[in-house]
């Protein structure tokens, strides 16, 4: 054991006295789900970068970039981030106002149907475990490695650290975990960047020599990797491949169960809408640090295998002894973060979705809730065990059948009346067995399908496909459509002009460092990279429309959300809703999401 394996046992030890903490406030099922519905927006960014930045950004994707396609890295990112204000605007602010305990008990509300509710926790279920098993594997990988001990031991290790303050807690303490663990990965990680860059530490002389790196020709080119051994033939393929994904995971990031799970925990809508704008513009920023410094290893070891321990390696070998001890336990609080949001989630959506336990009985709920995350955590112990190591591709495949069975399903919940439970119910379920099916075939080479033909994108269209004909075919339940309703009136207490206004600064900020991040990449990215290759700068190069189109992407989001929010909670909207009070008693339709009961 050396001090790094220390230094992680140090870690878990304050995690698990932090979930002690938190569960000895855990007094029944609301505290249990979804944290009392009382977190401030600094929570709810922790728990939603947190629950993100898994393994697979720190170790995996960190890896990709050290194989040689950093920047190509960035175009993905630069259409995913979009995805936590579209989907705060246009989904979760909606979900938040409907006080459901998990989002497969919204579906079952919006729809007027339990199957969908079961349908949705049994995808919750299956998807999750698939995600767990990644970063479980992730973790692994780094205890292995750390400690030098054997990959079994080392899984059984971090199978212990997030089941036991998951299994005790519950959401109150995996978004005070969460929390924690989110600021130590983000600043040590920010830190940890100039020791990266070689012996001298300079951004440019390190840049110059990636740009000429003659193992990984391209590493650091737009499109990444290219000649032999490259995973694509051409830059055109690449950068197709990177926004298919890109668009998928912006949709993940928008309506899947560990994402927009967080908003029911938010202390009012203000405070989703804000931690949307907050977290994307993290991710933005910390994706540049990591996807540069991953390349930027190979400069001093280019022969790292597998590539997925590159981040590793740099943390014993390149850094400071406490700093590289720091930098390790937060990768691994990244891991624990991941496998307690979604070891929570499993446990939910199978006592609240699947078998609809009981409410008037809490405890019981609360003993079944632990049981089955019991059972769920030793199932990804022995599929761990027994697959390979993939975290990249597996937490890709997981992530992508939500973007296919659940995106269309959940925007269409809020800004379609007509859509049916039938409709919703068999979208849902073709997208998600779709996408399966298609990387099923795709894997065992009886199909070979194209880089615009991913399965995210056949399971989409078949699933909004789905939507449209069967909607046209059945109607909708009254009570649905009631619900529906409902969801649109916007409490009067969100219409607040003094929280309008703190809440629109974090758009004006989105705004600005999207534009000094254009600025930025074109500086220190696109014009030393054009010298050091001896090229004339040029606008229009794959390098600067890169750059520019990252912080355009930014700055894009924040003014769709300046733009929304003013529009959904200013004067106008609160003048609407005076106008319809009078008349309001003439409806049927509830005041409220909560008044719609089964």
């Amino acid at each position: 054991m050396n001090i790094y394996f220390w230094g992680l046992l140090a870690s878990l030890i304050v995690y698990l006295l932090v979930g002690n903490y938190a569960g000895r406030k855990v007094q029944g099922l609301d505290d249990y789900y979804v944290a009392g519905r009382r977190a401030p927006t600094l929570l709810i960014v922790g728990t939603l970068v947190a629950s993100f930045l898994s393994t697979n950004a720190f170790l995996a994707e960190t890896g990709f970039a050290y194989d040689g396609y950093a920047f190509l890295m960035l175009a993905l990112v630069a259409v995913n981030t979009s995805g936590y204000v579209i989907g705060a605007l246009f989904f979760g602010r909606f979900v938040r106002r409907s006080k459901s305990l998990t989002i497969p008990e919204f579906f079952s509300r919006r729809f007027h149907s339990k199957a969908m509710q079961r349908l949705a926790g049994v995808t919750t279920v299956i998807g999750l475990t698939a995600y767990l098993l990644a970063v479980t594997q992730g973790g692994s990988i780094l205890i292995s490695d750390v400690a030098e001990i054997p990959y079994g031991l080392a899984l059984i290790l971090v199978w212990l650290g997030y089941m036991l303050f998951t299994l005790y807690s519950g959401s109150r303490g995996v978004v005070l975990t969460d929390t924690i663990m989110f600021l130590l990965f983000t600043l040590v990680s920010i830190i940890a960047l100039p020791y990266l860059l070689g012996e001298d530490g300079s951004w440019f002389s390190t840049l110059a020599d990636l740009a000429n790196f003659e193992p990984k020709p391209g590493i650091i080119a737009w499109h990444g990797l290219s000649g032999e051994g490259a995973y694509w033939a051409s830059g055109r393929e690449s950068l197709i491949w990177a926004l298919v994904l890109g668009a998928s995971w912006s949709l993940v990031l928008a309506v899947s169960p560990w994402q927009t799970s967080r908003y029911l925990m938010a202390r009012s809508e203000h405070v989703v809408m804000r931690s949307a704008c907050i977290s994307g513009l993290v991710l933005a920023i910390l994706y540049v640090v990591l996807m540069f410094g991953g390349a930027a290893i190979n400069l001093v070891n280019p022969e790292i295998t597998p590539s997925e321990r590159a981040m590793v390696w740099a943390a014993m070998n390149m850094m400071p002894t406490f700093l590289g001890t720091l930098l390790i336990a937060g990768i691994m609080a990244a891991a624990l973060s991941s496998c307690s949001t979604f070891l929570s989630l499993i446990g939910f959506s199978v006592s609240n979705d699947i078998l609809r336990t009981s409410k008037q009985d809490e405890q019981k709920s609360l003993r079944l809730s632990r049981l089955i995350m019991l059972c769920a955590a030793s199932i990804s112990l022995l599929l761990a065990y027994f697959q390979p190591p993939a975290v990249m591709w597996i937490t890709y495949f997981a992530g992508t059948l939500f973007a296919s069975s659940w995106g269309p399903v959940a925007f269409a919940s809020i800004w379609s009346r007509n859509v049916s439970a039938p409709a919703a119910f068999i979208g849902m379920a073709t997208g998600f067995v779709v996408n399966i099916a298609a990387k099923l075939l795709d894997q065992a080479g009886i199909v070979s399908l194209p880089v615009y033909l991913d399965p995210f994108i056949l399971g989409f269209v078949a699933n909004l496909a789905c939507l449209v004909v069967v909607s046209s075919l059945t109607t909708p339940h009254p009570a649905a459509q009631a619900y529906f309703d409902a969801l649109h009136q916007t409490p009067i207490e969100e219409l607040d002009s003094t929280e309008l206004k703190k809440t629109l600064a974090w758009p004006l900020v989105v705004i600005l460092a999207g534009i000094a991040i254009s600025i930025l990449l074109v500086t220190f990215y696109a014009l030393p990279y054009a010298a050091a290759r001896g090229h004339a700068f040029h606008l229009l190069s794959g390098e600067s429309l890169l750059s520019i189109g990252y912080g355009l992407s930014v700055c894009g989001v924040g003014l769709l959300a300046f733009w929304y929010i003013r529009r959904a909670y200013g004067r106008r909207a609160l003048d609407s809703l005076q106008g319809k009070a009078p008349s309001q008693s003439q409806h049927t339709a509830p005041s409220s999401p909560n008044e719609v009961r089964q």
